[in-house]
């Protein structure tokens, strides 16, 4: 028997001994929760009742002291990390030190969600009271009173803010780590734990968080447990994210509201002129018309283009379920498109409509839109892009309301405000440490998983890299399906129950 063969059968049985190891580590963790539903349960209904609106901070802070609690009766110490600005929400951090260890895991989720307008959810849902559903509102779906006794139907849905976006990550990484450690499992790598409290106002501190605390964060690897699994259903591993900032614009026309009819042709109306200028910013396939706006991309590598290869085609099945007839792209598939930066409108509104409209030609009109960027892709240099390309259109760009007299000198005024905004990163997907996490994530199941090369949505893991030098995955544990940032948040237990044993799988990852 040569050398070679020799090595490729070591190889055979080290796999198929870390495949046994994991099939049964996965077997006591899922133990481990079946005997512990109920008070899992129990805990996370608590914890969706405390309103986490982000800019709720008295809110906001109740959140952090339940998650250090939770970290404490779980055997970890918990301390919060501040930033260097004054009222900055506190990141909850704890770590968890293994002799001998060679590898130190940082997980990392946010505790804050969306804005709520309680009389947009429907079928009797309210925010912050979660209750259990047979199945989504939209769907049909009832209301089962909200207890935590056993048992409980894996099919059900869990409803709350937050309840998919981001407190499931909370929970599925915290009840990880206590099945760990309550079955007896050893721990062969340091994990640090590292929950968020401003991720839905663009982690507009966690720079400075990581300055001030930055040996307390080193880490050979972050896992981001943040967003949804695969439409299809299957566990996924993304190994990027997109940037992001949003634009608010406000074109002006006459200072008082104007009849239409004793007006109209003649003052001009704010409601057509941004109308007019957002329809410009695309073609009629949704391919953005500005100047240099793909210019920058960089391309997909061989092996990431080889990933969206075997990722299963789900864009009939989502045309079904949102009724689009077709889709925009101009024949693009679904995951190209995912990987192209975007300008999308968010909002757009002037003056009334239904029954409060009235015959008027209005004062103003303003548009929210966000841009979503892909790696290649520069914030400022992207926000420029727009502002030139709107000034093209002879308008006189403002960051402030306009005087009298800039009223009077210019027939097209527009004020234009950025909000925080971030570039994209993506991980290489080979990478021997990225690679752990894929075998890591694999041995919960017997499919294949997928690997995405980055995400659709954005989350400024860019200053991880820039601030930390992290290396980073994200493994969302969530359904597709879960109303996020939307009415009707909602999460079902069967993945929560998945997320446990995929969050305990990374902690254990050889």
């Amino acid at each position: 028997m040569n050398r070679h063969f020799a090595a490729l059968i070591l190889i055979a049985q080290l796999l198929c001994s870390f495949s046994s190891l994991a099939q049964s580590t996965t077997a006591k963790v899922r133990e481990f929760r079946q005997k512990n539903e109920a008070k899992i349960i129990s805990e996370y209904l608590e914890f969706l009742s405390i309103p986490n609106v982000s800019r709720d901070t008295p809110n906001i802070l109740r959140n952090a002291a339940f998650i250090q609690a939770m970290m404490k009766k779980r055997g970890i110490n918990a301390e919060y990390l501040d930033g260097l600005s004054p009222n900055v929400t506190p990141a909850v951090y704890g770590i968890v030190k293994v002799p001998g260890a060679k590898k130190t895991i940082a997980l990392y989720a946010h505790y804050d969600g969306q804005p709520v307008n309680p009389s947009q959810w429907t079928g009797g849902l309210k925010p912050f009271e979660p209750v259990f559903l047979t199945d989504p509102i939209e769907r049909g779906g009832k209301i089962i009173k909200a207890e935590a006794a056993s048992p409980i139907d894996p099919q059900w849905r869990l409803s709350g803010r937050g309840s998919a976006d981001d407190k499931a990550g909370v929970m599925t990484i915290l009840n990880a780590y206590d099945a760990l450690v309550s079955s007896k499992i050893p721990l062969t790598n340091n994990i640090i734990f590292f929950f968020e409290g401003e991720e839905e106002l663009g982690s507009t501190h966690i720079a400075e968080i990581f300055e001030k605390h930055k040996s307390k964060l080193v880490a050979d690897i972050w896992i981001i447990a943040d967003g949804p699994r695969h439409v299809s259903g299957k566990k996924l591993v993304q190994f990027g994210v997109r940037g992001d900032v949003n634009l608010s614009f406000t074109v002006y026309g006459p200072k008082r509201p104007l009849h239409s009819g004793n007006y109209g042709n003649w003052a001009p109306n704010p409601a057509r002129m941004l109308v007019e200028l957002l329809a410009s910013m695309k073609d009629s396939t949704g391919k953005v018309v500005i100047p240099g706006f793909y210019d920058e991309v960089i391309p997909l590598s061989a092996t990431e283009k080889q990933a969206i290869a075997r990722i299963p085609d789900i864009a009939e099945t989502l045309k079904k379920e949102l009724g689009i007839a077709v889709p925009e792209g101009n024949g693009q598939s679904f995951l190209e498109l995912l990987h192209l930066p975007t300008l999308n409108i968010n909002g757009i509104q002037s003056a009334n409509v239904g029954a409060m409209s009235a015959n008027v030609i209005p004062t103003k009109a303003e548009a929210a839109i966000d841009l979503r960027l892909v790696l290649g892709n520069d914030v400022q240099r992207q926000i420029n892009r727009v502002v030139k390309y709107i000034e093209s259109k002879g308008y006189k760009v403002l960051d402030r309301d306009p005087t009298d007299e800039e009223r009077l000198t210019y027939s097209k005024i527009i004020r234009i405000n950025a909000g925080f905004g971030y570039n994209a990163q993506r991980t290489p997907m080979d990478l021997p440490i990225a690679q752990q996490v894929i075998k890591a994530v694999q041995s919960t199941v017997e499919y294949p998983v997928i690997l995405l090369p980055s995400a659709g949505g954005s989350l400024p893991l860019i200053v991880f890299e820039e601030k930390l030098g992290a290396k980073l995955v994200s493994v969302p544990v969530v359904n597709y399906d879960n109303n996020q940032h939307a009415e009707n948040e909602n999460v079902k237990i069967s993945y929560l129950w998945e997320g446990i044993e995929t969050m305990a799988a990374i902690m254990l990852m050889q």
